[in-house]
């Protein structure tokens, strides 16, 4: 089946751009969590309100990530085939992975080091060292989103590719957009999240609070994380295939995110708004706050994206310059956000105060970054997958060349 999309996705693109630079602000509230340290930093200052702020938006901020690059990633397949898809997503997501992991990863640690010394009043903390993780553990960093992503795409084509050879007739291509229709309309966000319900329900080791465990830490990502964004990459995948369901969220958005906000309510009565590092026993409250939180992922995945549909579907100039920043600051912005929150740890100053200037200054690090090394450079081109000529704005502001990144899957 064909999709019928307009050529400009201004609002899906914002999305994308939103969710990674959300991420910037939910790595900004992990050193003002109350209870147990559960980042490298830890402030002097603390608030619930930072776990509020934390708990919801780690709830949908990467499964929309993931719901909006499946979209593109089967829009990039259809326009520019398997070979053209295969070279853009080696050169926007593989390369991306392979040089800057190393960098990252050196800058994050040399951040943890001062951090810890910081701490310990200035002299290095003595204990026992621990050597390089063997594989399958490997530090991924924040960067485990290209990884996932990756796998995604490879599953996604191995089973397009099967179905192809088995199902030249596209018989189950056309029960699945049956289903996919039937429980985009009829059952809301009930189908998408039942999966991943099961998913923390059977997991023995699930610590409730964190909900989808972030799979940074190895090559084989944890089961909730490989189901919660594999259904909604999925689901991105297959609503590319008939676009036109995207006015169902986009005329549900109030009540997708209704009940989005009634779900992240509920489980914050039921886990309370510090964080707990402890297993969930098996029983009736796991299942009801399994069942609960993910149906949150997806009310607010869909409701946001539905939200942007009715409001964010013209062209921006502004929103498009942020869209394209995103990836970019979300590459680099974890070491530059943990050096901040090292900077402010013990100051004696509120924690809001704190929090903006955190916040604030990463952003201006990384939008001052993009416009000075990024935007009009080769890695500009690397990265967004074109390369900005100094004065492309005053073009953009014309009208003129918008519809590239919509008709290349312009996402990362």
């Amino acid at each position: 089946m064909t999709s019928n999309q307009p050529e400009r996705l201004h609002a899906l693109d914002a999305v994308r751009g939103g969710a990674l630079l959300l991420g910037v602000a939910f790595h900004a509230t992990m050193s003002f969590l109350p209870g147990q340290q559960v980042w490298v930093v830890m402030d002097a200052e603390r608030s619930a309100v930072m776990s509020v702020l934390f708990f919801w938006l780690h709830m949908f901020r990467m499964a929309a990530f993931f719901l909006i690059a499946g979209f593109f990633g089967r829009m990039l397949l259809e326009r520019r085939g398997l070979k053209g898809f295969l070279a853009d997503r080696s050169r926007r997501i593989v390369l991306p992975l392979v040089v800057f992991w190393p960098v990252l990863f050196t800058a994050i640690v040399a951040v943890m080091i001062w951090a810890a010394v910081k701490a310990n009043g200035g002299a290095a903390p003595s204990g026992p060292a621990s050597g390089f993780p063997s594989l399958p553990n490997f530090p991924l960093t924040h960067l485990w989103f290209l990884y996932v992503l990756l796998i995604f795409y490879a599953a996604a084509l191995l089973i397009r590719g099967g179905l192809r050879l088995l199902d030249p007739g596209e018989a189950v291509a056309g029960v699945v957009d049956r289903m996919m229709r039937w429980m985009v309309e009829l059952w809301l966000p009930v189908m998408f999240a039942a999966p991943l319900a099961f998913a923390f329900w059977s997991d023995p080791a699930w610590l409730a609070w964190f909900g989808i465990m972030t799979p940074d830490s190895s090559l084989i990502p944890n089961v909730p994380a490989l189901v919660g964004y594999g259904t909604a990459f999925a689901a991105g995948w297959l609503l590319h295939r008939q676009a036109s369901l995207l006015q169902v969220w986009t005329e549900r958005w109030p009540m997708l995110l209704g009940v989005g906000l009634g779900c992240v309510s509920t489980c914050l009565v039921m886990v309370g708004l510090e964080p707990v590092l402890t297993p969930t026993p098996l029983g009736l409250s796991k299942f009801a706050y399994a069942c609960l939180y993910a149906m949150g992922v997806f009310c607010w995945t869909f409701g946001l994206a539905g939200a942007a549909q009715q409001f964010l579907s013209g062209h921006s100039p502004a929103r498009r310059y942020v869209a394209d920043a995103s990836y970019w600051i979300y590459l680099i912005h974890v070491p530059v956000v943990m050096a901040l929150q090292t900077v402010v740890s013990d100051l004696a100053w509120p924690w809001p105060v704190k929090y903006a200037l955190v916040l604030g200054a990463a952003l201006a690090v990384g939008f001052g970054s993009y416009q000075l090394l990024v935007r009009g450079t080769v890695l500009g081109g690397w990265l967004n997958g074109r390369r900005h000529k100094r004065l492309a704005h005053k073009q953009l502001a014309k009208g003129r060349g918008l519809v590239h990144a919509e008709a290349t899957g312009d996402v990362p």
